[in-house]
């Protein structure tokens, strides 16, 4: 089975990150109000970026992760810019 870590993009410019086992779903019940939490009075979402975990353990490690970063390192990897990722993460102290 296939996990996925994501983050969406709220229409007020805020960052969601969860993670699911059926990304499609999930990013329906966001958009459609489904999911009653963050996101719903901050709809529209956009996916903004998603990973693919072999597990639900992985997939939920990294949304703990990312959830704990600076909104510059969430926009360094939603663009894919791995040297600005790294280089936030050393500034930080953040090792991982």
């Amino acid at each position: 089975m296939a996990f996925y870590t994501y983050i969406l993009e709220c229409s007020d410019g805020s960052f969601y990150t969860g993670h699911t086992d059926n990304l499609d779903q999930r990013f329906a019940q966001h958009q459609s109000g489904y999911i009653t939490g963050y996101t719903f009075k901050r709809r529209p979402v956009e996916l903004a970026w998603s990973e693919y975990f072999a597990t639900r353990y992985e997939a939920l490690e990294a949304e703990k992760r990312i959830k704990g970063w600076t909104r510059a390192k969430k926009q360094a990897l939603i663009a894919g810019d791995w040297t600005l990722l790294s280089e936030l993460a050393r500034n930080s102290g953040d090792r991982r």
